[in-house]
């Protein structure tokens, strides 16, 4: 079952590796590449967390905030973008062993989308984020957007949260 500290091996800092497809429907559109860096910080005792993505390729920072719901043993993730500073709809789901896996509703290009984020390959060095959207209702996904994580080696200069 889901705890409140599923999300502590993300705590710290991260060198990004991001693959994105140029369109976000088209399992057959191109992937570009492109680094980044990652800090995530724990708030409520481990049972919520935020993390600032920089990704200097696309002129953007991003952040998430995780919530456990005690009640429910379901985690809530919320993501933002520097570019807009609004909130994207949440993604609902817990992790289940080494994986995690949440969904929820949204739109893209002005298309009602299923969203999939899945979390695994989940060790003290390293983690994996894939996100896919489904037009169909979950019964066919595109994988469109994957995260590498890989433990920063040397500490970045950086404020406190």
């Amino acid at each position: 079952m889901s705890s409140p500290h599923d999300f502590d091996f993300f705590h710290g800092e991260w060198d990004v590796v991001n693959r994105s497809r140029t369109d976000f429907l088209d399992p057959d559109s191109d992937w570009v590449e492109f680094p980044a860096t990652s800090r995530c910080w724990p708030l409520f005792d481990g049972a919520a967390n935020i993390d600032e993505i920089d990704m200097p390729y696309l002129g953007s920072k991003g952040l998430t905030l995780r919530l456990f719901d005690r009640e429910t043993e379901l985690w809530s993730l919320t993501w933002s973008s520097s570019r807009t500073g609004k909130l994207f709809p949440p993604v609902f789901g817990r992790f289940e062993g080494e994986r995690g896996e949440f969904h929820g509703e949204d739109t893209h290009d002005g298309k009602d989308v299923r969203v999939r984020f899945v979390w695994s390959g989940i060790s003290a060095t390293t983690a994996r984020w894939e996100q896919a959207f489904s037009v169909d209702g979950g019964d066919t996904w595109v994988s469109n957007w994957v995260m590498e994580f890989t433990r920063a080696t040397v500490t970045r200069a950086s404020g406190t949260p």
